[in-house]
């Protein structure tokens, strides 16, 4: 296993990108794109859209809205194996869900074929935008975020903010939605702070950027999610100290519960678990009028199914063949009740 964490390290090394059109720190206007089939076939494309922020966006009337957040490690092997299933598990997870609760999906450590894949699936297609089709955006050239949106939740911006204060080229992916009566506008982040703990340490600042966004005026509510590496003592500040919510902590949730908790250990490298324990890594921040109704993870105990490729799995020193180190969470959101009439 620390040999392919080597390996992975200077393939990113190796990747990284010597120029870039955007200023750090600052947002980055990106397109989303749309599935458009053509009329009467099978096929059809992605194609580019790009919100102003003056369009003339029509609310949607969807009730709530169901945030899945899901880190697919990019470091093991059978990248496609493993993002299809990971996939086909987030449809199962959706098909459960209320007809009125629209669907929002934060992926993170995505390969550049891991887009290829996503975007050529027809249940993304026809259910989903997608905020990225490459990784042109992507800070990192080897490994970067992308988010799916529900077709129901009309778009009115789309940007990143790549962070200046980072080793591991981390950025924060923003998109805006109108929902509800009064045409609300909500603000969705989906993040990958810093990892490890090195010295200064950057996800205080990198947390505090994206807060600016979240409290920004000109919204009426925020939502951020993702793997946020917490592993030190600051790490349970970030979102009082940052004038947050936690969405597990909010519904219940007590910080050293690992068994209800703690969302990556449990499938990582034995030796890894045994050094390090588990934690509470992936995280649901709100602000604003934006009230959470559910928290839970998702994604425990999903495995590759290929014979070959569980062996090799087995093989890196895991207990099973799972598809990724991390559970995801998933959190319900709606407007607040006065806002909603």
């Amino acid at each position: 296993m620390e040999s392919l964490v080597r390996r992975s390290i200077e393939m990113v090394r190796a990747t990284a990108r010597v120029t870039v059109p955007w200023e750090l720190d600052k947002p980055y206007a990106q397109p989303y794109y749309s599935w458009s089939a053509a009329a009467g076939t099978s096929k059809g494309m992605w194609q580019a859209h790009n919100p102003s922020g003056h369009d003339d966006v029509k609310p949607s009337a969807v009730k709530s809205i169901m945030l899945h957040s899901w880190n697919i490690d990019f470091m093991l092997p059978f990248p496609d194996s493993r993002m299809r299933i990971a996939i086909r598990h987030l449809e199962d997870q959706v098909s459960r869900q209320n007809a009125s609760t629209a669907t929002v999906i934060f992926l993170s450590e995505c390969l550049h074929s891991d887009l290829r894949l996503i975007t050529s699936d027809p249940w993304v297609q026809g259910a989903f935008h997608i905020t990225d089709t490459d990784g042109s955006y992507w800070q990192s050239g080897h490994y970067g975020t992308t988010t799916l949106i529900d077709r129901r939740l009309p778009i009115e911006s789309c940007f990143r903010v790549h962070y200046e204060q980072t080793r591991m080229e981390r950025d924060a992916l923003f998109v805006d939605i109108r929902t509800g009566n009064q045409g609300k506008l909500i603000r969705l982040c989906n993040t990958h702070l810093e990892s490890l703990a090195l010295e200064p340490p950057f996800r205080p600042l990198q947390m505090q950027l994206c807060a600016q966004y979240m409290h920004d005026s000109t919204v009426d509510g925020a939502v951020l999610a993702g793997d946020l590496n917490a592993i030190q003592d600051f790490d349970r500040r970030l979102h009082s100290d940052n004038d947050l919510k936690d969405a597990y902590l909010e519904l219940g949730g007590t910080e050293d519960d690992a068994e209800a908790g703690h969302t990556w250990g449990q499938q990582a490298a034995t030796a890894q678990r045994q050094k390090f324990g588990t934690s509470r890594m992936d995280k649901v921040f709100f602000c604003g009028d934006v009230m959470c109704t559910a928290f839970e993870r998702f994604g425990a105990g999903i495995e590759l199914q290929d014979e070959g490729e569980r062996e090799e799995i087995l093989k890196l020193g895991f207990d099973r063949p799972w598809i990724t180190d991390h559970l995801g969470v998933r959190s319900e959101f709606s407007l607040r009740e006065s806002l909603m009439h």
